[in-house]
């Protein structure tokens, strides 16, 4: 059984920083693309960040210099650095992970996804 497990988010001032974790079990995770998405109030759910199999990175244009992604393969967990937030960071943020020809695609960007970890950030 897959699971996905976020943590680390909370409430935090602007100009403050959050590390989310997403511990993942069920997968052979240093195969899996892995994913930080999130979904503000209202909003479509939107890519923030993403990291392959070989460590390559992409990010949302709008965040790029604030929020870092990175994973550590020996303890099955993908990273969220967020930094400077701003209150229109505000949003359930969601961990995803995609196999090679993984279900992706059709499934939002990632065939697995976490429950989500709440991020406030007040003025």
């Amino acid at each position: 059984q897959v699971q996905l497990v976020e943590s680390g988010g909370g409430l935090v001032q602007a100009g403050g920083s959050l590390r989310l974790s997403c511990a993942a079990s069920g997968i052979i995770f240093s195969i899996n693309t892995l994913g930080w998405y999130r979904q503000a109030a209202g909003k479509q759910r939107e890519l923030v960040a993403s990291i392959t199999s070989s460590g390559r990175t992409n990010y949302a244009d709008s965040l790029k210099g604030r929020f870092t992604i990175s994973r550590d393969n020996g303890k099955n967990t993908v990273y969220l650095q967020m930094n400077s937030l701003k209150p229109e960071d505000t949003a359930v943020y969601y961990c995803g992970a995609d196999p090679p020809f993984g279900a992706g695609y059709s499934n939002g960007g990632m065939q697995y996804w976490g429950k989500g970890t709440l991020v406030i950030v007040s003025s």
